[in-house]
């Protein structure tokens, strides 16, 4: 039942987006749909509005692992191939399709330097000036398209989302230029709301399709407590990180605490989120009424 209404939830956005191609756009989405501001709607194949955000969950990357402290924000456009049905997802327009959201990173520079190789009194020395800039941020940053898959999310088999993503690891000390991954070598976050299959020395874990309800005129599918995991990626080492002569040294000292380059098996992502899917039209009718609204 639920994959029948995203089915048709998707259709019904195809048709009713046709008979209002011609229309002017009157400004901000409002109401309920005000979320979807960023929605990319002039884009002839984009059917649905996505607004998904993930408000706990973890990455472990490596040895360490960075708790999801803070809500990180995917939205864009989805449409949907007429012939296969299958989804694609479009970046949103005005904003980040993947919000940069730094996230603490447990220890901080200290935590790092401290597994720089430096002992005694340049160490204390360098901890000391350090001290009052310690915090260290780890932001992921799409590098590649965004795949999106709803028959998966749904039926839990195969990837329902795929973030390829470099990490900007933040702080003054270590420069703007500290990544793990790169757009040629991303860390690509396959996630599934099914069970995953690591390699044989880690277990598998298992996501979640959580809870979905529709808004009173039909124009939202929410989907609310729905879990994503993937611990089958590889990370590779980070690159650039400090200043000058020191690039070396601190380079080696982030992969050190890291544990990086990490294989498969050694890494996972969490995600505990919640999203709603609006159909286009109804988006562009919240636009109109409020354009007709403010005539008046």
């Amino acid at each position: 039942m639920r994959l029948r209404r995203w089915g048709l939830s998707i259709a019904v956005a195809s048709v009713a987006t046709l008979a209002l191609a011609g229309s002017a756009f009157a400004g901000p989405p409002t109401g309920i749909y005000s979320d979807f501001n960023h929605c990319p709607q002039s884009d002839p194949t984009v059917t649905s509005c996505l607004f998904s955000q993930v408000t706990s969950g973890s990455f472990q990357l490596g040895t360490s692992t960075v708790p999801v402290s803070h809500t990180i924000t995917l939205q864009g456009g989805v449409g949907s191939d007429p012939n296969t049905f299958q989804t694609f997802f479009v970046n949103a327009v005005g904003a980040d399709s993947l919000s940069k959201t730094g996230l603490d990173v447990p220890g901080g520079l200290l935590a790092i330097v401290q597994a720089s190789g430096l002992t005694g009194a340049p160490l204390a020395a360098f901890e000391a000036a350090i001290h009052a800039v310690n915090d260290v941020t780890a932001t992921a940053e799409l590098v590649g398209p965004v795949q999106i898959n709803l028959l998966s999310f749904i039926t839990g088999s195969g990837s329902s989302l795929v973030l390829p993503v470099r990490i900007h690891l933040e702080n003054p000390f270590l420069g703007s230029g500290c990544y793990i991954g790169s757009s040629s070598s991303p860390v690509d976050l396959a996630m599934t709301t099914g069970t995953t299959a690591p390699p044989s020395r880690d277990t598998p874990i298992t996501g979640g399709t959580g809870t979905t309800t529709f808004s009173s005129d039909g124009g939202i599918t929410y989907v609310t407590g729905f879990k994503l995991v993937n611990n089958s990626f590889l990370v590779p080492a980070a690159s650039g990180c400090g200043y000058g002569p020191f690039v070396s040294m601190i380079t080696a000292a982030v992969n050190a605490k890291e544990g990086l380059p990490a294989s498969a098996g050694t890494n996972s992502a969490t995600f505990n989120a919640s999203q709603m899917l609006a159909n286009k039209i109804n988006v562009i009718a919240s636009e109109s009424a409020a354009g007709s609204t403010s005539q008046r």
